[in-house]
């Protein structure tokens, strides 16, 4: 499992702001005061432990879990979960949730009048193996009006979470896509003002695990820390 880290403070400029005023929502939500660091506790210090008896046989095929086959490109997503020195981190549990290929999330408040897909949950979760790596089979996510601004509409993205025993809090971030023309207009995306972190947000096209006459593939690691570490949702 992971080992309890000591995380340093993140590089200024390569963690989401949290009060980014093109992101509306952000406004309200942000806080205004400075951190308060806690005493840690015993829950912290051991933190969870996640076996192989919590994964389900298509739990990281999300084009295999109800009784048809969903609508839309089927792609196949692959990556590492890493350290600071490039080290796997064992055991991590990597969750996923996305919008179907019509771009619209199987929750009840999502109320984008685009079809849902009877055969697509949206949501998927592996347990990294001893390399940190983990894979998903699933559909490629569409783009959706979100209300922020006019004409605003999100790039196509994956969410993912992370839960490991070093890590003293559930992870979450998003994956995009390469060549996307949202990502520039994106408020979410830009609100790391660090180019080079926001591309670590932008997977890669993987031809070698694309399978011929089926699925393209998309690589992305995840780096938990460090001057190359991936860009959180709240992380500092």
């Amino acid at each position: 499992m992971i080992d309890q880290p000591v995380v340093p403070a993140a590089i200024p400029g390569t963690q989401p702001e949290y009060h980014y005023p093109p992101y509306r929502s952000s406004v309200a939500r942000s806080p205004r005061q400075p951190l308060m660091l806690l005493p840690q506790t015993p829950t912290e210090s051991t933190g969870p432990v996640f076996g192989h008896g919590l994964i389900g046989p298509h739990d990281n095929d999300l084009t295999a879990q109800c009784d048809g086959e969903p609508l839309g490109e089927r792609i196949i997503v692959h990556g590492r979960v890493l350290d600071e020195d490039g080290r796997p981190v064992r055991g991590a549990l990597v969750e996923v949730w996305q919008a179907n290929a019509a771009g619209r999330y199987r929750h009840k408040v999502d109320q984008h009048q685009a079809p849902l897909d009877p055969n697509f949950s949206g949501a998927g979760r592996f347990l990294a193996d001893d390399a940190g790596h983990f894979a998903f089979k699933t559909i490629k996510p569409g783009a959706y009006p979100w209300g922020n601004h006019h004409n605003a509409w999100r790039p196509a993205h994956i969410h993912f979470s992370l839960f490991g025993a070093g890590i003293l809090s559930r992870l979450v971030t998003q994956m995009y896509f390469p060549g996307d023309p949202l990502l520039p207009l994106d408020p979410i995306f830009n609100c790391i003002p660090d180019e080079a972190a926001r591309n670590r947000l932008v997977s890669q096209f993987d031809l070698e695990r694309t399978e011929p006459n089926y699925a393209l593939a998309y690589k992305w690691d995840i780096v938990l820390r460090g001057s190359c570490d991936t860009p959180f949702e709240g992380a500092r």
